[in-house]
C-alpha cells in the first residue's frame, strides 16, 4: 500500500513542507487542479513525476472563476478517493487550502489577461473566467514556485493563458501541456462529464468525430468553410446547443483563413442538457 502524501492547508505549513522537499535542490513540479480527479488528471500527474523530482498537487475548487449561475456548489468533490488516487502515484504533497486562505478578508488583486484570454472563445460566454483562472494560478506558482507546471490540452484557451502569464510576469515556471485523456468512444475525460445522463453520454462523443471529420477535410484541402460547416450540422444534429466550433492558429488562437496559415487547432464547446462540454484538436 502507498504511503499517504503529506497534505497542507495553510501557508506556513506549505513553506515548511516546501523548504524539505527542496532538499539538495530537487526540483518540483506543480499541477493544479479543482479535485474530482481522474485518469486525466493522473496522466499529468505521471508527467510531473517525469519531468521532476518532486510532485505537488493542488486541490482547490476556485470560487472565483464560476459565474453565479454556473456549478460552483454542486461541483464534483471527491476528497477521499482523491487523495486514495494521489497516494498509489506516490505523490509528495497535496497542497488543499481552504477559500479564506487563499482569498482572505480585504483581498484586492486581480490578474488582467489579455491576447489568448481575449481570443473570442471561452471568454465570449464566460467573461468572468480567465480573471478568476489566472489569479488563483498565479497564487499557486507563488505559493509553490515550481519549476514546472503540468496542465492539460482540454482546456486549450486556458493552457494558451497561463502559459503567457507566466511568461509575461517573469514567474520562473516552465508552463508544459499534456495529450488530452479520451474514454473509449473518444469523449475528453472530464470531471464534469458525471453530469450527463445516460442517452446524452451516449451522444457526448459526437464533438471529438465532428473534429475529426473537420479535420481530415481541412487537412485534404477541401473547402474551409465546408469542412467547418460539416463539424457544426454533426454537433447540432446530435442535440448540442454549440456555443463555438472554430479553428484558430494553435498558438495565438488568431483566426486563420486557410490551412496555410499556420499550425491549426479545432477548438469546441457546446452544451447538451444541462452539461457544458469543451473540446479540441490540432489539425
Amino acid at each position: 500500500m502507498s504511503p499517504s502524501p503529506m497534505i497542507v492547508r495553510t501557508i506556513p505549513a506549505l513553506r515548511r513542507a516546501l523548504d524539505n522537499l527542496r532538499a539538495r535542490k530537487a526540483s518540483i513540479a506543480l499541477v493544479p487542479t479543482m479535485g474530482a480527479l481522474h485518469d486525466g488528471h493522473m496522466s499529468l500527474v505521471r508527467l510531473a513525476k517525469r519531468r521532476a523530482r518532486r510532485v505537488v498537487v493542488s486541490i482547490f475548487v476556485n470560487p472565483t472563476q464560476f459565474a453565479p449561475s454556473e456549478d460552483f456548489g454542486s461541483y464534483p468533490r471527491t476528497w477521499k478517493a482523491d487523495v486514495a488516487k494521489l497516494a498509489a502515484e506516490d505523490v509528495d504533497l497535496i497542497w488543499n487550502p481552504d477559500v479564506k486562505t487563499m482569498y482572505p478578508d480585504g483581498f484586492a488583486t486581480r490578474i488582467l489577461t489579455e491576447g489568448p484570454a481575449t481570443a473570442g472563445l471561452e471568454d465570449r460566454f464566460r467573461p468572468h473566467f480567465f480573471g478568476g483562472v489566472t489569479t488563483v494560478v498565479g497564487k499557486l506558482f507563488t505559493q509553490v514556485r515550481p519549476d514546472f507546471a503540468i496542465f492539460g490540452e482540454k482546456d486549450f484557451q486556458q493552457l494558451r493563458v497561463v502559459t503567457r502569464m507566466a511568461g509575461d510576469l517573469d514567474l520562473g515556471v516552465k508552463v508544459i501541456g499534456s495529450r488530452t485523456v479520451r474514454e473509449r468512444d473518444g469523449l475528453a475525460m472530464s470531471s464534469r462529464n458525471v453530469y450527463l445522463s445516460p442517452e446524452e453520454r451516449r451522444a457526448a462523443p459526437i464533438l471529438f468525430g465532428a473534429m475529426k471529420e473537420s479535420a481530415r477535410r481541412l487537412r485534404a484541402g477541401d473547402n474551409f468553410e465546408a469542412a467547418m460547416a460539416g463539424g457544426i450540422e454533426l454537433i447540432t444534429g446530435a442535440g448540442f446547443a454549440l456555443d463555438y466550433f472554430e479553428v484558430r492558429h494553435a498558438e495565438s488562437l488568431a483566426p486563420v483563413a486557410s490551412v496555410g496559415d499556420g499550425p491549426l487547432r479545432i477548438l469546441v464547446a457546446a452544451k447538451i442538457g444541462k452539461t457544458r462540454l469543451i473540446d479540441n484538436m490540432a489539425v
